[in-house]
């Protein structure tokens, strides 16, 4: 505050406001008496307008007028000046009324005075923006020829928010060094019209027609279903122009629209799901000012679980995970991009009670998410003993210490692969589950299972094994020709995960939907086609066989688990049957036990005792 009353500026917008608040109350005065007033009138302004002028001054300091620049001002300062306008109009009239019943002191008056209240000094605060800007802006004619070496032409598809951002940004920053020649969009209305003077010029089928014109295009849509980026992607790709696109939403942790935000097409674009809508109200309840701990905070879902997290304000956030390395990424990224908010990082192993405790003590957490797990199937079917230590015995610890501490939530990312597991990495999942409907009731914390399908891009996905094989120049790998999966992007499945929990009063299992299944086969044809190569003639595709313990298709539900629809378009949920909780108990540490035999044949044939519909290839 003391800063502020330090600054010229602020003296120069106080006296610029006072003297358009004088020049507002005479003008209302001269209008009602058609410039011809009386002496009385006179006098009771040279009295009143002091007092009038300190009171409108006061309420527009207090709507924080003078916070900001007016070189800044937007529609939202406007709506401040609005408010303080009507306020202080009516303030005045109170006053006017109690101390002089409106006896002498025209009613239309204030009326008026209002209405050039607001139009003084909305309108400085537009001249000032206008005149600023202009200053900055380099003249430009937009669909001019433009000459070698000079900015590059842009065409943008999407004549939406996006794509008016964009241009709005480009104009406001000659750094940026490309020309908006015009837009596509397939809503017709919108066609021969323009925004910030650049045409709307037809649709995307129209690019040929345009690419003569033409250096760069952008897809500004990120609201674009899998088949609508398909066909633009497909267009683009004809017409032999660079492209680029604007990430989903979800992808963009502020929500903010930008140039530079705008990437190369990726193939959870050309998948394409709808936009999360979270019910944001809901979270913060539970994680605003809280103690939140995430389990396997280095790996694609933990890191990203982080990311959305410290959206929500927490208190403080504490990073548990056992590779160094992806702890320090993890850390950095969120020191980097979260300054406000308190981060623990802890290298710990899950599998060791003693420094599992000594977190949970240290942090105190008030809601944890357990995101910590192998994810190869394949591997953990060679290493069963090392999946179930790692998968099974690190969750029972991190349970045994979370209701010691009185942790209000505990949420286990759990997989698809739970339901009618036919690998070790399934039948983890499966037990962990079991394991946390059947103590869910006999403490203060309530357990949360939530179960969601292949996530794009994670360190277990196919992806990063198609962009090394396309790196190697192929061929890509595809285990059968009909094997299916189910997809979602990173942000996407971290999000859902938060609303499950805010959902979630204990004991449920969350389904999150996934959508249609995607045959693996095509999706290796589009990811081949996204490097500009044609499937089976610059790349080709080769069948492997199924590998160990991996189906041909994955389910998120078994048959008969009485899985019901909740508010979320997106997510369902399953109560399952209450289990006793110390067989289960009995039943993990004999299983812990038998890993440790590293018999193969036991491990399995225990695994089934605990979960009977387990079948191992």
């Amino acid at each position: 505050m003391i800063r502020q009353l330090r600054n010229v500026n602020l003296y120069l917008m106080v006296g610029a406001d006072a003297v358009l608040l004088i020049l507002a109350h005479l003008g209302a005065y001269l209008l009602r008496f058609e410039f011809s007033m009386a002496e009385t009138f006179w006098h009771k302004i040279l009295l009143g307008l002091p007092w009038i002028i300190l009171v409108k001054l006061l309420l527009f300091a207090y709507f924080g007028l003078y916070r900001g620049m007016w070189r800044y001002t937007s529609l939202f300062t406007l709506q401040r000046v609005l408010f303080a306008t009507i306020t202080s109009t009516l303030v005045i009239m109170a006053l006017i009324a109690m101390i002089f019943h409106f006896q002498g002191y025209p009613r239309s008056v204030f009326f008026i005075d209002f209405i050039l209240t607001f139009l003084f000094t909305g309108g400085i605060r537009v001249c000032v923006r206008m005149i600023m800007n202009q200053e900055h802006k380099i003249p430009r004619d937009l669909f001019q020829k433009i000459p070698a070496g000079e900015c590059r032409r842009l065409l943008i598809i999407g004549a939406g928010k996006a794509g008016e951002k964009v241009v709005r940004e480009i104009m406001d920053n000659p750094s940026i060094c490309l020309r908006p020649v015009g837009f596509l969009d397939d809503d017709p209305y919108k066609w021969g019209k323009s925004i910030h003077n650049v045409i709307i010029r037809g649709n995307v089928e129209d690019l040929f027609s345009l690419v003569g014109d033409v250096d760069e295009i952008l897809i500004a849509i990120p609201s674009a279903t899998g088949a609508q980026m398909r066909k633009i992607v497909s267009v683009c790709k004809k017409v032999g122009k660079p492209f680029k696109t604007l990430p989903p939403l979800g992808e963009l942790i502020e929500g903010h629209i930008s140039m530079k935000v705008a990437r190369e097409i990726k193939l959870s674009d050309v998948i394409g799901r709808e936009e999360v809508l979270l019910d944001e109200g809901n979270i913060r309840k539970y994680l605003t000012d809280k103690r939140v701990l995430v389990t396997g905070a280095g790996g694609s879902i933990g890191s990203e679980l982080v990311r959305q997290i410290c959206r929500f304000k927490p208190q403080a956030i504490a990073l548990l995970d056992f590779s160094e390395y992806n702890l320090y990424q993890v850390e950095i990224d969120t020191r980097t991009r979260f300054e406000d908010i308190t981060v623990n990082a802890y290298l710990a192993d899950l599998r060791n009670l003693h420094t599992t405790q000594r977190v949970f003590k240290e942090f105190k957490p008030d809601v944890v998410f357990h995101a910590a797990a192998y994810k190869h199937v394949p591997l953990q079917e060679l290493n069963p003993w090392e999946a179930l230590c790692n998968n099974l015995l690190g969750a029972k610890h991190a349970v045994e210490c979370s209701i010691k501490c009185g942790v209000d939530k505990f949420v286990l990312v759990s997989s698809d692969k739970a339901v009618r597991p036919t690998n070790v990495m399934g039948a983890t999942k499966r037990i962990c589950e079991l394991l946390l409907n059947s103590i869910n009731g006999q403490a203060k914390t309530k357990f949360i299972a939530v179960r969601f399908g292949n996530v794009i891009g994670s360190s277990g996905s196919v992806i990063p094994l198609f962009q090394q094989q396309i790196a190697q120049g192929g061929p890509l790998t595809v285990t059968h020709p009909e094997i299916t999966r189910y997809f979602m992007s990173i942000p996407e499945a971290a999000q859902l995960i938060l609303q499950a929990g805010a959902m979630g009063v204990g004991g449920e299992i969350f389904i999150l939907k996934m959508g249609d299944p995607v045959r693996i086969t095509d999706l290796a044809k589009d990811f081949i086609r996204l490097h500009g190569l044609e499937p089976d003639k610059d790349i080709e595709i080769v069948y492997t066989g199924l590998r160990p313990g991996e189906k041909l298709y994955e389910e998120l539900i078994t048959e008969g688990e009485g899985i019901v629809p909740t508010h979320h378009e997106k997510i369902m949920v399953l109560r399952g049957k209450g289990f006793n909780h110390n067989v289960i108990v009995k039943q993990t540490e004999e299983l812990i036990e038998v890993a440790n035999t590293f018999k193969v044949d036991e491990i399995k044939r225990k695994i089934k005792e605990i979960v009977p519909e387990y079948c191992s290839g």
